[in-house]
C-alpha cells in the first residue's frame, strides 16, 4: 500500500469498495443532480450463468461498445497488457453476460461497478482467469479492470468489473485485472457516478442504471 500506516483502515474501505458484494445502500438523492442524463427504467431480473470460458487466450477484437440507459461509452481492450482477461472480457460481451445487467455500485470520486448477472454483487460467469497485471499499473480515471472477492489471487475475474472515476490515481493495489480502458464516452461513465449518494457513498446509484446490450467491434 502507499499510504501511512496510521491510513489503514481507510484502505482497507477503498479496497472494499472493488470485492465482490459488500458495501452500504446508497440514499436516492444524486449529490449533482444529474439524474436527467439517465433513462428511468426497471432493474432486470437476476440471471444465472454457467459458461464453460473462452478458448483463445487473446482477443480478436478491440473494442466492447456499451448501451446504458445512461448512453453508451467504449472500452479498448489492452490486448498487450492483458491478453487473457481482455480475451474473457471480448467473450463474456460475445455471450451476452453484460446484457440486461445493472451497474450495482456507484463510489463517487472512486469507481463505478456492474457486470453481475445476478445484479447484487455476488455473481459471476461461472469461471474465472487470473493475470496479475503490471506491478506499476496506476488505476486512473477511466481504466477498466476486473473485481475480485478478498480470498482470491490477485488477478483473478470472472464477470464483475470497475471503471475507474477518480481524477487522481485511486491508490490501489496491482490486484485487479487489467482489462483496458474507456476510450469514449467517459461522460456517460460520469453520469452513472453522478447517481451516487455523494462523495465517501458506496453502494446502489439512486436509480437503475441498466445495460441494454454490449457490441463487439474489430
Amino acid at each position: 500500500m502507499i499510504f501511512a500506516a496510521a491510513m489503514v483502515v481507510v484502505i482497507a474501505v477503498v479496497v472494499a469498495v472493488l470485492l465482490l458484494g459488500g458495501g452500504d445502500d446508497a440514499d436516492s438523492t444524486s449529490a449533482s443532480g444529474e439524474a436527467a442524463d439517465c433513462e428511468s427504467v426497471d432493474a432486470p431480473e437476476a440471471k444465472t450463468v454457467d459458461l464453460p470460458g473462452p478458448d483463445a487466450k487473446a482477443p480478436t477484437s478491440s473494442k466492447v461498445v456499451f448501451d446504458t440507459s445512461c448512453g453508451s461509452f467504449t472500452v479498448t481492450l489492452d490486448a498487450d497488457g492483458a491478453p487473457k482477461t481482455a480475451a474473457s472480457f471480448e467473450y463474456l460481451a460475445e455471450e451476452g453476460v453484460f446484457d440486461n445487467t445493472q451497474f450495482h455500485r456507484v463510489a463517487p470520486g472512486f469507481v463505478v461497478q456492474g457486470g453481475d448477472p445476478s445484479g447484487d454483487g455476488s455473481g459471476g460467469p461461472g469461471y474465472s482467469v487470473t493475470e496479475r497485471p503490471p506491478n506499476d499499473l496506476s488505476y486512473t480515471r477511466g481504466l477498466v479492470a476486473m473485481a475480485k472477492t478478498g480470498a482470491e489471487p490477485p488477478g483473478t475475474s470472472g464477470s464483475q468489473f470497475f471503471i475507474v472515476t477518480s481524477e487522481a490515481d485511486a491508490g490501489l493495489p496491482p490486484d485487479f485485472a487489467l482489462v483496458g480502458e474507456v476510450t469514449e464516452g467517459l461522460d456517460t461513465v460520469l453520469a452513472i457516478e453522478a447517481l451516487g449518494a455523494g462523495p465517501g457513498s458506496d453502494g446502489p446509484p439512486s436509480q437503475p442504471v441498466v445495460v441494454n446490450s454490449t457490441m463487439v467491434e474489430g
